[in-house]
């Protein structure tokens, strides 16, 4: 898992090039935000329990196909594994947050995935629409709309999305 100057610093080091303005410019940008960051991380974390349960009732209110027999949510066991997924990714969310990085994502989350969703017959739909609720009730909890905040949550949602089954 990298952070947002341990990749800068791997790829230019990679070309052997020194920081050029564009360098300066993301590592300003990321300590810009540094304290925004890890406050966003520590109401999430304070919220946590709290986002997933929100985010889960606002999911199955708007797809309750989940929660009938025969959806992907019904029986105990199943909404379970759908809230802890929530969960999941939300904890994974506050860690690129943090890091300024979605390489944690791609290694934890995103990883494998698809496949392991497809083989148990999970819907990526219902799961992307489960992150960008949470993504919603970060904004409000954390009462702001930036970039930053959004980037491990469309991260999330734009590789489930783009591709096909």
């Amino acid at each position: 898992m990298q952070d947002a100057i341990t990749s800068l610093i791997g790829s230019y080091d990679a070309t052997g090039k020194y920081f050029d303005r564009d360098a300066m410019d993301t590592l300003k940008s990321y300590f810009a935000t540094g304290t925004a960051r890890l406050a966003a991380s520590a109401a999430i974390t304070a919220n946590a329990a709290s986002l997933v349960r929100k985010a889960g009732s606002q999911l199955f209110e708007e797809v309750p196909d989940l929660i009938r027999p025969g959806g992907n949510a019904y029986t105990t066991r199943r909404f379970a594994a759908c809230l802890r997924d929530l969960d999941y990714y939300l904890r994974y969310a506050s860690y690129a947050l943090v890091a300024g990085n979605n390489d944690v994502l791609d290694e934890r989350v995103l990883q494998g995935l698809r496949d392991t969703y497809s083989s148990l017959g999970v819907p990526i739909g219902p799961t992307v629409q489960g992150i960008q609720i949470l993504k919603q009730l970060v904004f409000d909890l954390v009462g702001e709309s930036a970039d930053w905040l959004a980037a491990p949550f469309d991260y999330m949602t734009r590789e489930l999305s783009e591709k096909n089954i």
